[in-house]
């Protein structure tokens, strides 16, 4: 890990100053694209066949929760 860190701290301090916005929203992308597949893989493996909704109950669904507020 340490290796790791060590290479990236290298890495960001080549970057201009005018690189770096571009280059942190780039990685933060990554980061939530990571993050949700590792999400929608956890759903996958515990979904039952009974958590499965229709069209009209997901529409049904999101009109109650978007009327709670």
């Amino acid at each position: 890990m340490n290796l790791l860190r060590t290479r990236i701290h290298h890495l960001v301090d080549q970057l201009a100053d005018e690189d770096l916005p571009s280059t942190w929203a780039a990685v933060y992308n990554l980061h939530c694209d990571c993050y949700m597949l590792k999400a929608i893989e956890q759903a996958k493996r515990s979904q039952q066949p009974w958590d499965i909704l229709t069209q009209e109950e997901a529409i049904r669904q999101l009109m109650y929760f978007g009327s709670e507020t």
